[in-house]
Formats: structure tokens, sequence, C-alpha cells
């Protein structure tokens, strides 16, 4: 018993948060362990006692004491249980340590509503930063036996919890297997972000294109797993992973069904422009105006023209310069605070539209051609789905400067074949058919 007390403190002896603590249940001796910072001990300890009555026998109130929690003998599971946040039981008598579920400090937030996923009308409420409540808040979603929870310990120093998700007879048994394969095989691995993660899932790790769909929403993952994909939940990390991502989650949500059919199409319709209007419009005003403007009518290429005098750049660096400081506005508001931000960002995009205009830097045609791509971008689902549009457009803009609206079209089809060379265990990025691939094969 005092080697293993020996070899317990010597692993926690750094640790200021570790204690020791000697206590006297009703005659029996016992050594209280864990972490101060995970555990309430006073309330620990007043329920411990409260648990046995005070005319038992010491061979009942050890008896009571092994039912109440698991035996650890070994000292590596004996310190991962002090992690999690267990409250030890070393009874004096014995050489094995009993692990019991304590009263904890509450650590956690409670149950919101989404902070970056807006939802009109539908379900309010989003996951949070632990596992298992979000599975809960997950299940009471979608509410079947065919809901399947895999769990696995991921790490060897610092361990992470991640689940696997997914609807049995929807999900394709194929899929399953090789996520399960590849988190097997790498369970070893420390996951401390998405990039470690995508490293695990055996994934492209440079791809400008998110290879699932990030979400906060209980309903999005739900409606997801009915439709035969796969999520994974990290611990610490408040959403859901949805795999495998598609080109529909670029304009496609599921609460879109909670209005009329006819409101709903139009909706996604309007995404589906936006998404093109981002990606071509800033292209398309360098080719027409500095490579084909014999495209244009002759009055509106006279306007351009006129708005351009005294212009001193060409409108390849005239576009490239408003684009990037445009992704500095948009970048700030990421990053201050939530009183300021919008304020901040408002003043400062009117100022300086306003300014380089008078500077005579920009034309003013720019500015709105400017304005509609970035308001349309931001109707794109998903924040990692807009940044990859944001990217692409630079590709088109780059072609369009050198070929015009050849140039345009040349982009477009670039892209077009990226996306269509992206697959996700082997599932394309375009595909539209997981449901009847998970009836076929799970």
């Amino acid at each position: 018993m005092n080697s293993l007390l020996s070899e317990i403190k010597t692993i926690f002896k750094d640790n200021d948060d570790f204690f020791l603590m000697p206590q006297n249940i009703q005659g029996i001796d016992i050594v209280l362990m864990g972490l101060t910072s995970l555990i309430d001990l006073p309330k620990s300890i007043e329920a411990l006692e409260d648990k046995f009555e005070r005319n038992s026998t010491k061979k009942e109130i050890l008896m009571r004491l092994n039912n109440s929690g698991e035996k650890k003998k070994n000292i590596a599971e004996i310190s991962s249980s002090v992690i999690e946040g267990k409250l030890l039981v070393l009874v004096k008598s014995k050489a094995s340590v009993i692990t019991l579920k304590p009263i904890g400090k509450n650590l956690s937030r409670s149950v919101e509503s989404s902070e970056n996923e807006q939802v009109l009308q539908g379900p309010l409420v989003s996951f949070t930063e632990e596992v298992d409540k979000s599975i809960g808040i997950l299940r009471k979603q979608l509410p079947t036996v065919n809901l399947l929870v895999k769990n696995y310990t991921m790490g060897r120093v610092i361990n992470r919890k991640l689940s696997l998700l997914y609807c049995k007879g929807k999900a394709s048994q194929k899929l399953i297997r090789a996520i399960m394969d590849k988190i097997e095989a790498s369970q070893d691995k420390e996951i401390n972000n998405i990039q470690d993660l995508i490293k695990v899932l055996g994934m492209r790790s440079r791809s400008v294109v998110a290879p699932f769909k990030i979400t906060e929403l209980p309903e999005e993952t739900a409606q997801s797993l009915l439709k035969g994909k796969v999520a994974l939940f990290l611990d610490n990390f408040p959403f859901a992973l949805v795999l495998p991502g598609v080109i529909w989650d670029l304009f496609i949500l599921e609460n879109d069904r909670n209005f009329t059919y006819p409101l709903m199409l139009a909706i996604r319709l309007l995404r589906i422009v936006a998404i093109i209007v981002s990606l071509i419009v800033p292209g398309l005003y360098v080719a027409l105006v500095a490579v084909n403007p014999e495209v244009l009518r002759i009055e509106l290429a006279l306007s351009i023209a006129q708005s351009r005098e005294g212009i001193p750049y060409p409108a390849f660096v005239e576009m490239l310069f408003m684009l990037i400081i445009m992704e500095f506005i948009i970048e700030g508001s990421i990053r201050l605070p939530k009183s300021i931000g919008p304020t901040i960002t408002m003043v400062g995009g009117i100022i300086i539209g306003q300014a380089v205009v008078e500077a005579k830097l920009v034309s003013n045609i720019l500015i709105i051609f400017l304005a509609a791509a970035t308001i349309a971008n931001s109707t794109i689902i998903g924040f990692q789905n807009a940044a990859s549009i944001r990217l692409f457009k630079y590709i088109i803009l780059i072609l369009a400067a050198i070929y015009g609206v050849l140039g345009v079209l040349a982009g477009i089809f670039l892209i077009g074949a990226h996306l269509a060379s992206i697959q996700v265990f082997g599932i394309s990025y375009l595909s539209n058919n997981l449901v009847k691939e998970g009836l076929k094969n799970g």
C-alpha cells in the first residue's frame, strides 16, 4: 500500500491541485485522492459519508464501497482516473484503489442557442463541449434505436474522447468500416485540433475544401445521419463533424424545410446564385474592363471608362487592392469584441470605400461589384465553405486578368475539376446518392 501511494505521489508531485487526504469513515482508515480543480471535495466527502449507515459493520461498509465504484490496481489506470476527475478511495487495509464518481465542479456551460449558425424557424439548441451531453441532445432530436454510438479514446499523453455516430441501415457499412479502421489504427495519436483529426482519418490536409461539414445544430446533424452520413464528436469541441462533406453543404440547410416548398426552393436558388456571383464577379469586372471591353455595350463601356478617369492603377491591381482590404475588414470583424465589432466594421467599410473613391485610387463602379461579391459570399453556409469560395475567386481573378472572359471560364472549369477530384472515403464531393448507397450496403 505504501509503495502504491509513493508511486502516485511521484506522478502528481508537481501538481498543486492534487490532494491526498487521510479520512476515517466509521472506523475504517482510507485515503482520498483526486484533483481539487475537478472535484468539489467538501461536498464529495459529505456525500460519501451519507452513503453508509451509522450502525453498519466494517464488512458491510467495505462491501458497499466496492459496489459503489470500480477497483483499480494498475498505476496507469489510477493515473488516468485521477485525470478524468474521479475520486479515488484507497482503503489502507487493502492493496487496491476504488474509483468513485464525485460531485464535480461546474466547469461546463449550459445548453445554449447557436453562436455561429443562426436559426430562423427551428430548434435553437446547440451542441456543447461535453461529448456525452452533445450525444444526448442529438438523441432527443433523433429518438431511434437505429442511432448507434461508438466511443474511442485517442492519444497517449493527452486522452481525448472521440465518438462516432451513424444510423443503422442508412449509412454505408463500407464507409463506417473505413472510418473505424482509420480511427482504430491511430488511437495512440494526439488529436488537439481539426487538422490532427484530418490526418488521423487519412484525408488530404492541404485541400482548400473541408472534407466534412461542421455544424453546431442538432437538427442538421440528425438529418445528415438519416441521409446516410456519419457524425464525429470530439471532446471539448462544441460541434459535430459530419462525413462525408459534399457540394450540397454549400447551399442546402435542413432548416429550410421548415418553410413552404416554394420558399425553400427560392432560398436555395438564391444561395446558388450568390455562390456564382461571389466567385466570378471580381474576375468578370477585370475581364470586361481591362481585357475584353468590346463585349460591353458602347454606352456601358463609355460609362465605365469615364468612372475610371484618373485612376492610376490597372483594373487588376485596383480589384486586388480592394479585395485584400475587404479581407482585413472581415477578419477584423471576427476578432473584435461583439460589442464593437459590427460598428467598427461598418464605419471602417464606409470610410475606406468613400475615401479611396474620392482619392481616385479606385472607381466607384468597382465598389458596387466588390460589395455585391462580399455580401454574396456571406450567404454561403458554413464559415469554412465561405472561406474556400473567398480563395477560389482569386484564381478566377488572376486568370481573368490574363485571358479575359476566357480566363473566367477556364477558372470555373479548373475549380469544377478540383471539386470533382475530391473524394472522402471513396465518396465523391459531387455525390448525391448517399442514402441509396447506404440502403444497398447497410
